[in-house]
């Protein structure tokens, strides 16, 4: 029998297989129509009777990351698509720790329904897993004078909130809620925990490869008036409005730009840098991967790229760099430049500046794909969380056929995910000052004391 649950909207059906009920498509706000496109999330409209919900609603409109590639997204799909997913073991139980997913995608891009964000793997360990749909591009984050900034996270508060008045209708505790997600995704969840607004909707949190880029309000309005000029059109809700979603993506990147869009530093939602104000309340894990960087370098000719332009554009000293790391030939040293002030430095400063309870881990597996030319890169510990090895980026960061050591790491990546949700403590110690203890992921797993004190003390001296 397909298993039902009541939410504060309406009743909606889902369907079971192999001991996970799923269900899908579920709207936590309004559709985006007109205007709503860049306004606070509006209440979802409610139904009645029992809503089918086995298929993903559309995904939030955007346009695609690499020139090329098609985009998830059409000017045909519906606009309710800022909707919840939801896996469980059972429904009709209570109590069960719940996990709370946040895509990346570089603020971009971005939807639930890629297959390496299913929850059935995890839900079957012990969970209620949830993903969600928020605003990416200009629609998440550009710039308005007379619209709320930041809309991207208040779609994922939204989000929160329903999980904390309708979780307990799955299974889980509304009371231990964590939030987790990787690079634009992990990055959400640092500014959430630094953010009032949060304040109990999650106990717990999982940034993996948090992101600085946070941009001044400054930045973000030229950039929109940048747009603007080239559409024709004034910067308010308004001249947007008009304008078809696709004719925005088609010029929000300026020519060389990987994404316009960050965080804005707004004064309300968003304070100032997390890693300066994370809520004390909430235990946090912060991570990364060793060769970040690498995943984006497969674009670029290294043998060109000269390691002091690298470190002058992040404001830091390449002499430092080459005395930390004399092995390093120009073009990986760019890459380790890169991966520190992109991803690895903001991950560490969470975790250590972090005034509650906090842990560290660092992946230093590297894949064989692709001959090894990706190493522990940016995007690798997405499949191992979910346990999942199909889909595009699986497929691209684990080759075929699925490494052993990629079964070994997702199951114990899982056990510790599971685990830190469950109860708070992930299975390794603490990071604390003078110490900075970190799990390495790799085959086997283990424990290292400040594996990145070089790259840390570099960066002390622009802090």
């Amino acid at each position: 029998m397909d298993p039902i649950a009541q939410t504060t909207s309406g009743t909606v059906r889902g369907r079971e297989a192999g001991g996970v009920s799923t269900f899908q498509g579920i709207p936590y706000a309004a559709p985006l129509d007109g205007i709503r496109r860049f306004q606070a999330p509006a209440p979802p409209e409610p139904w009645d009777g029992v809503r089918s919900a086995v298929r993903f609603s559309a995904d939030p409109p955007q346009g695609t990351l690499m020139p090329g590639l098609p985009s998830p997204w059409q000017p045909w799909n519906n606009t309710e698509c800022l909707t919840v997913n939801v896996w469980t073991p059972d429904p009709s139980t209570s109590g069960l720790p719940v996990l709370v997913w946040i895509y990346g995608g570089a603020f971009l891009i971005g939807t639930a329904s890629e297959p390496e964000y299913d929850g059935a793997v995890l839900a079957r360990d012990g969970a209620v897993v949830v993903t969600l749909n928020y605003r990416v591009g200009f629609e998440g984050f550009g710039w308005l004078p007379d619209a709320p900034q930041n809309r991207a996270f208040l779609d994922q508060l939204a989000a929160l909130r329903w999980v904390r008045e309708n979780i307990a209708q799955f299974g889980g505790d509304p009371d231990n809620v964590t939030i987790f997600g990787e690079s634009a995704g992990g990055t959400s969840v640092a500014a959430l925990t630094a953010c009032y607004a949060g304040r109990g909707l999650f106990r717990r949190a999982i940034g993996q490869s948090i992101a600085g880029g946070f941009l001044p309000e400054s930045r973000a309005r030229r950039t929109s008036e940048r747009i603007a000029g080239e559409l024709g059109v004034p910067a308010t809700i308004e001249g947007f409005a008009r304008l078809p979603s696709e004719e925005i993506h088609r010029v929000q990147r300026a020519p060389g730009e990987i994404t316009p869009y960050g965080p804005v530093i707004d004064g309300d939602l968003v304070r100032g840098n997390p890693w300066k104000g994370l809520r004390a309340e909430v235990d946090l894990i912060a991570g990364f991967t060793r060769d970040e960087y690498r995943l984006f370098a497969l674009n670029e000719d290294l043998t060109t790229k000269d390691p002091a332009e690298t470190a002058a554009r992040y404001g830091v000293s390449v002499q430092d760099y080459r005395a930390a790391y004399p092995e390093l030939s120009d073009g990986d040293l760019h890459v380790l430049i890169s991966s520190d002030a992109i991803f690895r430095m903001p991950t560490v400063w969470c975790a250590e500046k972090h005034a509650g309870h906090s842990f560290c881990y660092e992946l230093t597996w590297p894949t064989p794909s692709l001959g090894g030319a990706l190493g522990a890169c940016h995007g690798l510990d997405v499949p191992l969380t979910f346990g999942n090895f199909e889909g595009p980026m699986a497929a691209l960061v684990l080759g075929d056929p699925i490494p052993q050591e990629a079964e070994y790491l997702s199951a114990e990546i899982r056990k510790a995910w599971l685990s830190f949700a469950a109860t708070g403590d992930p299975g390794w110690p603490e990071f604390r000052a003078g110490e900075s203890l970190t799990r390495i992921w790799d085959s086997p797993v283990s424990v290292a004391a400040d594996p990145e004190a070089a790259s840390r003390k570099i960066w002390e001296k622009t802090t």
